[in-house]
């Protein structure tokens, strides 16, 4: 028999397992807590499928194919009351993409503005800022959707007295028309010169990084890149004809015709998402800037750089550090905040799945869809904050 030695096998004792070996106790108990809970869940599972049989109702996943029979009022892609349950979900959760992703894009703007003003010299400004996040973050959500909601249900004007804020653009209880490039080859030639200008712009900043650190001279990267984008885009319209045309709306009998027509429930959802985690964001840039030490600002402004340099050179860059983590879960947040449209009827995939399960019963399949989706949903924002997170954290040397 092996003599052990601090859990490990004595030498010459070969790959014999041993109880006293921490590293095969590890593996056991962690067999031991996976079976555990697999039969907890088989448990679970096969009880819930006996009492669904018993009570005559049906279960699995096959509903998913039969008519939705149901209309949807905003969806971004083709759907009819005849299509599947398995499409109208689809449609729930492209429109829950859709506000989460447009979300997440103004709430960041939006809050980071708000976080540098809090820290401005101007006695107004910071106290405005100030005001604004005490008041969004101490207001639940829900109270501010209702809100928004109301303003363009009982102030708005309906359609025939629609509130014209800019020309082709109105505004009505019906919700937002804005007029829209009509369709033509110079339009498409233009989205994608822009694309190729964003793919231009991003190998331009990397090689203005790298041939910084390397001599120390900095590169007008960020005009450089707007030139490059706008640049792109503009000789896509050219080349395409420079259309100029546009569909713009026009009031025909109760309601506006041509243009785009953004609903009262996806503008009160999008508003209230917005403000609501700017206020977190906003918090979160200023802790972020003051985790900075001030001796990193009193260095740069004794170079000689002006404070807009300072804040985007030297205290942002280090302050992402301390922002992105917390970042990341009120990007989360806003994404299952989003959840609550089902409040003000706007049909995402909580209130798409809600309507499934009222007309099939299957609220259990129904339930698991809305968990799957949004998990997946979190771990694809998580995965790719964490993959930035380490991309933009700063090297010692």
């Amino acid at each position: 028999m092996a003599v052990q030695y601090g859990g490990r096998p004595a030498r010459g004792s070969g790959w014999r397992l041993s109880w006293n070996d921490r590293n095969v106790r590890a593996v056991v108990y962690q067999a031991l807590a996976l079976a555990a809970v697999a039969a907890g869940v088989w448990y679970f599972v096969d009880n819930t499928l006996e009492n669904l049989a018993r009570l005559g109702l049906a279960s699995g996943f096959g509903f998913m194919d039969r008519e939705a029979a149901f209309p949807i009022g905003e969806s971004l892609i083709d759907y009819t009351p005849a299509d599947s349950y398995a499409r109208a979900l689809l449609v729930g959760i492209i429109n829950t993409l859709y506000v989460s992703a447009i979300g997440v894009v103004f709430a960041t703007i939006i809050g980071t503005l708000i976080g540098i003003a809090r820290l401005s010299r101007n006695w107004l400004v910071a106290k405005l800022a100030s005001v604004y996040v005490e008041v969004v973050r101490n207001t639940p959500l829900l109270l501010q959707l209702f809100f928004w909601y109301m303003i363009f249900l009982e102030t708005l004007p309906s359609a025939r007295q629609a509130l014209q804020p800019l020309p082709d653009v109105f505004l009505s209880n019906r919700g937002m028309r804005f007029p829209v490039p009509a369709a033509a080859e110079g339009w498409t030639l233009l989205l994608a010169g822009a694309v190729i200008g964003v793919v231009g712009a991003v190998v331009l900043s990397n090689w203005a990084r790298r041939r910084q650190e390397a001599t120390g001279r900095p590169f007008p990267a960020l005009s450089a890149s707007l030139g490059l984008i706008f640049g792109m885009a503009a000789i896509g319209w050219l080349v395409g004809g420079a259309p100029t045309a546009l569909d713009r709306p026009a009031l025909r009998g109760f309601n506006f015709s041509g243009g785009v027509e953004v609903s009262p429930e996806f503008v009160a959802l999008l508003l209230g998402l917005v403000i609501y985690t700017a206020g977190f964001v906003a918090e979160i840039v200023r802790g972020g800037i003051l985790a900075v030490s001030h001796g990193q600002t009193e260095a740069a402004s004794a170079l000689g750089l002006k404070r807009g340099m300072v804040l985007r050179l030297v205290i942002l860059p280090q302050a992402l550090r301390v922002i992105i983590p917390p970042m990341t879960s009120q990007y989360l947040n806003l994404t299952k905040n989003s959840s609550l449209a089902v409040a003000i009827g706007f049909p995402d995939l909580v209130h798409l799945a809600n309507t499934a399960i009222n007309q099939t019963g299957q609220a259990i399949e129904g339930i698991a869809i809305i968990m799957a989706v949004y998990l997946t949903i979190s771990l694809s924002i998580s995965l790719f904050m964490n993959w930035y997170n380490r991309r933009v954290a700063l090297v010692e040397r």
